[in-house]
C-alpha cells in the first residue's frame, strides 16, 4: 500500500500542552491518517508512541518498554479509532476530487538502522530493530531475511510518525534467538526508490579474551624461576667462602 499526497490531506494532528512546569512543556500528539487500503491512529506522548491501532490484527496497542510507567488507554479506544477510519475517508475522497491534478512529491528514505534492543546472548530471546526515517508520502515496506530466507514469523512494524520537517519516520522489529553465524538483514521500499535499501546484521559472539592470562601466567612462571635461580647462586656463594 502506498500512501500517495491525498493522505496529507487525511492526516490530522492535533497537539497542545498537558502540563507546564519547570523543566517545560510536554506535548501530547493525537495522530490519524488513512487510503484505500489501510489506516492509522496513534497517540505519542513527547514524541514516544503511547498506543496505537493495529487494524490488521484488531486490536490497540501500547508499545511502553517494560522500564517506565505503564500508561494504559480507556475500553473503547480501538472502536473509536475503527470509527474515525470512516470519517477520514470520507474526507480523502473529498480531497482526491479537489487535488486530482497536482503531482506527488517523493522524498527516499535514508538508509535503514539496524541494531537489537538487548545485549546478544546466543540462546536468549531478543529483538531485532530497523529503523526509517526522512521519507515522504508515508508508510514504508520493510522486509526481513534471515540466511537470505525471507522471514514473516515475529515481524511487526508502527505507524509511520511525523518528523519536524514534515517527513515520516517508521520502525520494524524482529523477534529472534541469536544463533552463531546467523546473518539477517532488513530492506526497505518505497515510491521514491528504484531499489530497496537493506542492511544486513550478523549474530556476533563476544569470545573471553585470554591474553591477560596468559600474560599473567608467563610473568608469574618467568618471577619464580628468577626467584629460584637467584635462591640457587645464592646457596652455591655461601658454600664458597
Amino acid at each position: 500500500m502506498m500512501m500517495m499526497i491525498m493522505m496529507k490531506l487525511s492526516l490530522l494532528v492535533l497537539s497542545f500542552v498537558l502540563s507546564v512546569s519547570a523543566e517545560g512543556f510536554h506535548d501530547d500528539l493525537y495522530i490519524a491518517g488513512c487510503s484505500d487500503t489501510d489506516g492509522e491512529f496513534m497517540y505519542t506522548l513527547d514524541g514516544e508512541e503511547k498506543w496505537y491501532a493495529d487494524f490488521i490484527n484488531r486490536r490497540g496497542v501500547e508499545p511502553q518498554p517494560s522500564f517506565v510507567d505503564h500508561m494504559s488507554y480507556v475500553e473503547g479506544a480501538y472502536e473509536s479509532a475503527v470509527a474515525n477510519q470512516q470519517i477520514c475517508r470520507s474526507n480523502l475522497k473529498n480531497g482526491r476530487l479537489g487535488m486530482k491534478e497536482i503531482p506527488v512529491e517523493k522524498d527516499p528514505p535514508s538508509s535503514p538502522m539496524i541494531y537489537s534492543r538487548d545485549a546478544v546472548e546466543v540462546g536468549e530471546k531478543n529483538t531485532l530493530i530497523c529503523h526509517v526515517t526522512g521519507f515522504y508520502p508515508a508508510p514504508v515496506k520493510v522486509y526481513w531475511t534471515k540466511n537470505n530466507q525471507n522471514v514473516t514469523t515475529g515481524v511487526s512494524i508502527n505507524i509511520p510518525h511525523p518528523n519536524d520537517d514534515g517527513s515520516f519516520r517508521q520502525t520494524s522489529r524482529l523477534e529472534f534467538i541469536p544463533q552463531p553465524g546467523d546473518i539477517y538483514s532488513c530492506s526497505v521500499e518505497h515510491p521514491a526508490l528504484r531499489e530497496p535499501l537493506t542492511r544486513t546484521w550478523d549474530v556476533e559472539v563476544k569470545q573471553p579474551s585470554v591474553g591477560p592470562a596468559v600474560f599473567c601466567g608467563v610473568g608469574l612462571t618467568l618471577g619464580l624461576l628468577g626467584v629460584a635461580a637467584g635462591t640457587f647462586f645464592l646457596i652455591k656463594g655461601n658454600e664458597c667462602r
